[in-house]
């Protein structure tokens, strides 16, 4: 089994538009840009349910790159805080 396509929030942009205001159907808009049926009816559906944040990629690994990032804020937090007390107490010891 090959790997899905990807495409670019404005691609999705592009296609859903053409659903809803230019009033295109899902299956001719799939056909001209070759894209299956049902990819672009569930991003007309989706974009209908939750409007332009629903065309934005989400990937398996986001929530994973998300916990990261807050432990990476969190350790430079840290790291700042050792810092000040490192030279607090090189001060303290001249």
């Amino acid at each position: 089994m090959g790997k899905r396509p990807s495409y670019t929030r404005q691609f999705k942009k592009d296609a859903v538009t053409l659903v809803t205001e230019n009033e295109y159907s899902c299956d001719e808009v799939a056909r001209r840009l070759g894209v299956d049926r049902s990819t672009i009816f569930n991003w007309v559906r989706k974009f209908r349910e939750e409007g332009e944040k629903s065309l934005d990629r989400k990937k398996a690994g986001d929530s994973e790159f998300q916990q990261l990032e807050k432990e990476n804020i969190r350790l430079k937090m840290e790291n700042e805080i050792l810092k000040k007390a490192a030279a607090y107490f090189a001060k303290e010891l001249k």
